[in-house]
């Protein structure tokens, strides 16, 4: 069974850098495109951005682009999200999720989750 543990979540400063990790074990992760989610209380689940097996990465929206940093090591069977100049809106619970298709938007399209990391900015 795939499993996925986010970890590197914390309280930080509007401003600061955080780097969230996603180790994933029990399937063969080189074989899987990754997409990292977020969700802030009161929404929806928001799609950060993902990156395929061949290391090619898609991010959401402008408010994230050249922000946010997605990269996996296949070696660690590990995903990163690396997070730089947060905002008080960055704040939520972010979920890394394994796909065997491309990169989707939507939630549906994966077929693991992990529990997710709580990111909290302060302003």
């Amino acid at each position: 069974q795939v499993q996925l543990v986010e970890s590197g979540g914390g309280l930080v400063q509007a401003g600061d850098s955080l780097t969230l990790s996603c180790a994933a074990s029990k399937f063969t992760f080189s074989l899987y495109a990754m997409g990292w989610f977020r969700q802030a209380p009161g929404k929806e689940r928001e799609f950060v951005g993902g990156i395929r097996r061949n290391g090619d990465t898609t991010y959401s929206t402008d408010s994230v682009k050249g922000r946010f940093t997605i990269s996996r090591d296949n070696a660690k069977n590990t995903v990163y999200l690396q997070m730089n100049n947060l905002k008080s809106e960055d704040t939520a619970v972010y979920y890394c999720a394994a796909t065997t298709l491309t990169i989707s938007r939507n939630w549906n399209a994966y077929s693991a989750w992990g529990q997710g990391t709580q990111v909290t900015v302060s302003s």
